[in-house]
């Protein structure tokens, strides 16, 4: 299983001092949740750990290699990535759009095969989007075409799992459902790092917790440690009210 971390990275945010030098390890087992308010580099963040915009400083290593030195094949094997909203260029059915996570692992011009079916078969199942398999995707609601980005990642089957907001456009039961997918793939191996929102969400299915300040200041650790009333308030400049709910703590905004 691949390792994601960074040494002494520093994203380039335009405008903004360099801030905190990050210097993560994302492991297999683990669930990472990013946190901070809008504005503060957490889709910045993602996108450089793909390897899709340049740091400002320090690396992004991918399994002990410098994110710099791999092809974007060898990069695709080990990494997928969820976009918080995506342009549909090309007209495509769900199922062909699935499969677009298989192309990694194929050579130039080799169609799928039927084990390469079979995958996005079972990834739109798990997003429950199999019975709208034969359909456009330009006809699907927001959380229709969410649920079937999150299923073309699960069909690439990466062992990094980048997702920016993927709770996006979601009604609860697919919220809840997602998350615990999420945290299935870790528990079977995968490592996930993820941006969000939700503290409850965090709270409830993070292992880990990445806190991002809008002056480029980060702090991160497990997430009993990180999800504290100072930090929290102090990152979203938000007074909170913490229950516990089945041993899980809850936070509600203070009025």
């Amino acid at each position: 299983m691949s390792t994601l971390s960074t040494r002494d990275l520093i994203i380039n945010i335009p405008g903004r001092p360099d801030g905190s030098a990050l210097n993560l390890n994302i492991e297999p087992g683990q669930v990472w949740g990013v946190l901070g308010p809008n504005g503060a580099g957490k889709t910045t963040l993602l996108h450089t750990l793909a390897g899709l915009l340049p740091a400002r400083g320090g690396q992004v290593v991918l399994n002990q290699s410098p994110l710099t030195e791999l092809t974007r094949r060898d990069i695709a094997r080990q990494l997928g990535l969820v976009f918080q909203e995506r342009q549909d260029s090309f007209p495509a059915t769900v199922m062909e759009t699935a499969l677009i996570g298989r192309h990694p692992w194929l050579s130039p011009w080799e169609s799928e095969q039927g084990c390469d079916q079979a995958l996005a078969e079972q990834a739109l199942t798990a997003l429950d989007v199999d019975d709208l398999s034969g359909r456009m995707l330009n006809t699907l609601s927001g959380g229709e075409r969410q649920r079937v980005a999150i299923a073309t990642l699960m069909t690439q089957n990466p062992d990094i799992w980048l997702l920016d907001e993927p709770t996006n456009h979601l009604d609860l039961h697919h919220q809840v459902k997602v998350m615990g997918l999420l945290r299935e793939q870790a528990d079977a191996g995968k490592a996930v790092f993820l941006c969000l929102h939700d503290l409850n969400m965090a709270a409830r299915w993070c292992t880990h917790v990445l806190l991002l300040y809008t002056n480029g200041d980060a702090c991160w650790g497990p997430v009993e440690s990180m999800l504290v009333p100072d930090a929290l308030e102090r990152l979203y400049n938000q007074r909170l009210i913490t229950l516990q709910s089945g041993g899980v703590s809850v936070f509600v905004p203070a009025p």
